[in-house]
């Protein structure tokens, strides 16, 4: 399908970001080396340049980080909840002045369309921010009984695909328990995280009560195992998060983790088709469907499979594919050449076991890691498509028959992270998610976040709740 209008370049100016060409691990309120000097490049995946020199954590820099976060635990705990709750309010308003810097640099250290990081992620962390904040001087209200104390220092482990925004869960809700915190952003994406080192240093925060540590696996591992670590909070693969229950198991640390997920999408014969198409959409193609709650097996009533087909590739043959800084952009790059490849393999293997693959035309950059967005018809339950987690612009498509029979295929998975159920009728929509075992469940919607609800699993997807009230239970010695 040809456009009737070209879209002519929106770029988002990079100069509102200024990287530096090193930057050094944020310990005890200061930016310094790696105790072994090692250090690592981070690099933008639409344009395969190196962005900056990052220096690289190791187990002797986690033990200083502990130790800062330790010895700043005693005084930040002690604060009023009131005292405390200002200096989140602070870094929440100063996240919402320099939102345009934030959302052009996470773009460009991540991939993801500006218009993601700037209309999503952006207004979320700060949200984040203000929402914790409030809570900070009524943690007697929140239903822990009275006094609840914080735990201690929190070791905290977050992913690539929203550097940013995973922060902001980690962080706003364990300092405004009074805990203090060693984070460990992804290896791919470090950057918005100490440029957050920056803003704790605008806002005024004590000392050690925020240490940021960039490096590998074994930095998180050297983090997670620390005999000094009193709460272990992961989002990542679920390979990783039971190598950590593992560690932690026997020990008095805790621990909530949130890990994949396998959403399916139910769309039922009386959904509003465009308005599914939509959801749908987003659903998957969003942040190039490098997101554990995606909407990634699509689970549509066999009488309406033709016709929402025919409604979904159109939709498809109009996103916009290319440079992550254009405005006009709807999918960007793929986070690393590395996840580029685990993509590419899984869906070689889809087409091995017999799906059909179909992806509208699409002409990717010649720099950069790339991946249209592709479809899967004929996918049974037995395909590895509809099985596994691509974390990729990847969509598989299933039938069913009866309401009971899409409830047992979106169960059918290891994990439970996430679905969707599309129809008019509101008693449907209640029967069917009572009896989905899924953390979160969208009706006539997808991809939905707020601060206030509480967002984890079930099964395989892990177990805890981040955002709410909920979200403070993680972080308090109840």
């Amino acid at each position: 399908m040809t456009n009737l209008f070209e879209y002519a370049p929106a770029p988002e100016s990079r100069s509102v970001v200024d990287i530096a060409p090193s930057y050094g691990l944020f310990i005890d309120g200061e930016f310094t080396e790696a105790a072994d000097g090692k250090v690592f490049k981070t690099v933008s995946p639409s344009t395969e340049e190196v962005l900056s020199e990052v220096a690289r954590a190791g187990a002797e820099d986690v033990d200083r980080a502990v130790k800062a976060a330790r010895k700043a635990f005693d005084k930040w705990s002690a604060l009023p909840g009131a005292e405390r709750g200002k200096y989140l309010f602070r870094i929440a308003r100063i996240i919402q002045e320099r939102s345009r810097e934030l959302a052009v640099l996470e773009t460009l250290d991540n991939g993801k369309p500006i218009k993601e990081t700037r209309d999503a992620d952006l207004p979320l962390v700060a949200a984040h921010f203000f929402y914790y904040a409030g809570w900070a001087d009524k943690l007697d209200h929140a239903g822990y009984g009275p006094n609840p104390r914080p735990l201690g220092v929190a070791g905290q482990v977050i992913p690539w695909n929203f550097p940013l925004l995973m922060l902001a869960w980690k962080i706003a809700p364990a300092l405004a328990t009074g805990n203090t915190v060693v984070l460990k952003p992804a290896e791919t994406t470090p950057l918005s995280a100490l440029f957050f080192a920056d803003i704790c240093r605008q806002a005024g925060l004590p000392k050690g009560v925020v240490n940021i540590l960039p490096g590998y696996g074994d930095a998180g591992a050297a983090l997670t195992a620390h005999a000094d670590v009193n709460k272990v909070a992961f989002t990542g693969s679920t390979a990783v998060g039971k190598e950590i229950a593992r560690t932690l198991a026997g020990t008095d640390k805790k621990l909530t983790l949130e890990l994949g997920g396998k959403g399916a999408n139910i769309v039922f014969d009386d959904a509003p088709i465009d308005q599914a198409v939509e959801g749908i959409v987003g659903g998957i193609f969003f942040n190039q469907g490098q997101v554990c709650c995606a909407g990634s097996r699509l689970l549509v009533q066999e009488s309406i499979q033709d016709e929402l087909l025919d409604s979904l590739k159109r939709r498809l043959s109009t996103l916009r594919l290319g440079d992550p800084l254009d405005k006009n952009t709807d999918i960007g790059a793929i986070n690393s050449a590395e996840q580029l490849s685990r993509i590419t393999a899984l869906v070689e293997t889809g087409e091995a076991e017999g799906a059909e693959r179909w992806s509208p035309e699409c002409e990717l950059p010649s720099t950069g890691y790339w991946f249209a967005p592709t479809l899967f018809t004929g996918v049974t339950q037995a395909h590895t498509v509809a099985r596994d987690e691509i974390f990729g612009p990847v969509l598989s498509v299933l039938t069913f028959r009866t309401p009971d029979e899409a409830v047992a295929k979106a169960n059918n998975t290891p994990y439970g992270l996430s679905a969707g159920i599309w129809t008019e009728k509101g008693s449907r929509i209640l029967a069917v998610a009572n009896k989905l075992r899924a953390g979160v469940i969208w009706s006539n919607t997808f991809n939905k976040f707020d601060p206030t609800s509480p967002f984890g699993g079930y099964k395989e997807s892990g177990f805890g709740r981040e955002g709410g009230r909920h979200g403070l239970e993680a972080y308090l010695d109840v």
